[in-house]
């Protein structure tokens, strides 16, 4: 036998016509051209031969000459014990589109047999699904990992929904910005006549209680007592990643003043190795009243400073 038509639809030798229905409805979306743009040529062959075994298969009397004869006999028509007066079998790509439009009604969701057109044109992807990724600034600082339990929609071999739930690993990188997109190709939900489609979570980044995010900057609001801001205060920061920054201010803080501190910011994800910086914006504390005392040593330092 030249052809096994049964292998290739992956029945056994004395299958049903639901077990035949049930195989091509699983193989032919697996295999139909339009859904395998890298590996064009080979689905193209798949599929016509998928599609073969099953118009000769589902047909009592060509499988009947086929389990007898086999397939060469049967393509030649020259049928034993007669030796010939039979039509030879042919099939060709027209053939398989038809039979796939019956099940699947074409690659526009038409309504199967008389519906709009054969083939032409590719099976929709069902919308993504999209879901928000709630991340704190550390996370975002030093980066992360997440297990992710999540639910959808799914077709089985017949076309029927049903939900299922799988837990996905996220990667979370250093850097990551509010508003990043993490693709899963295929998980989403799958609707009949349709591709499944892409689940996708989208960075949310959560407010904290000392830091500000900006670009690729940590803004920092800092209070400072007027003594402070003219006299210099040596700053104690915790940083995202935990560690303690100690910062020295020396020069006079005038009121709006801002300390830049380089390469103490975010990570920057599509530059390993290099940060944003650290910006320290001062808000002076002014004493709320002054004694007759301390007003005259005020004036009486200050007129020496400007002599």
């Amino acid at each position: 036998m030249g052809v096994d038509y049964y292998n290739i639809l992956k029945v056994s030798r004395n299958a049903t016509e639901e077990d035949l229905k049930k195989s091509y409805k699983k193989m032919a979306m697996k295999w139909h051209p339009d859904k395998n743009a890298v590996n064009t040529t080979e689905a193209e062959a798949k599929f016509k031969q998928i599609s073969e075994a099953y118009d000769v298969l589902s047909d009592p009397k060509k499988r009947q000459i086929y389990d007898l004869y086999g397939d060469e006999v049967l393509k030649s028509g020259l049928y034993p014990p007669n030796g010939g007066g039979g039509r030879g079998f042919k099939f060709d790509s027209r053939d398989a589109a038809d039979i796939f439009e019956e099940f699947f009604g074409g690659l526009n969701g038409g309504k199967g047999k008389g519906g709009s057109g054969r083939g032409g044109g590719k099976l929709k992807k069902a919308a993504p699904l999209e879901n928000k990724l709630s991340c704190s600034l550390e996370e975002l600082y030093k980066g992360s990992k997440r297990k992710m339990k999540i639910s959808r929609t799914v077709l089985d071999d017949s076309g029927n929904p049903s939900t299922i739930e799988e837990i996905l690993a996220i990667t979370i990188k250093p850097g990551w910005k509010n508003g990043t997109k993490i693709t899963f190709p295929e998980k989403g939900n799958h609707e009949p006549g349709s591709t499944p489609g892409d689940l996708i979570f989208i960075v949310d980044e959560k407010p904290h209680p000392i830091f500000k995010r900006n670009g690729n900057d940590l803004v920092v609001n800092q209070k400072i007592s007027l003594l402070d801001a003219l006299t210099g205060k040596t700053l104690n920061l915790t940083m995202l990643d935990g560690r303690d920054l100690s910062i020295q201010v020396s020069d006079i803080v005038k009121p709006g003043h801002e300390m830049v501190i380089q390469n103490e910011g975010m990570p920057i994800s599509k530059e390993p190795g290099k940060n944003g910086d650290l910006r320290i914006k001062f808000d002076i504390k002014f004493p709320s009243r002054l004694s007759v005392e301390q007003k005259s040593d005020l004036r009486r330092v200050f007129s020496r400073s400007t002599d």
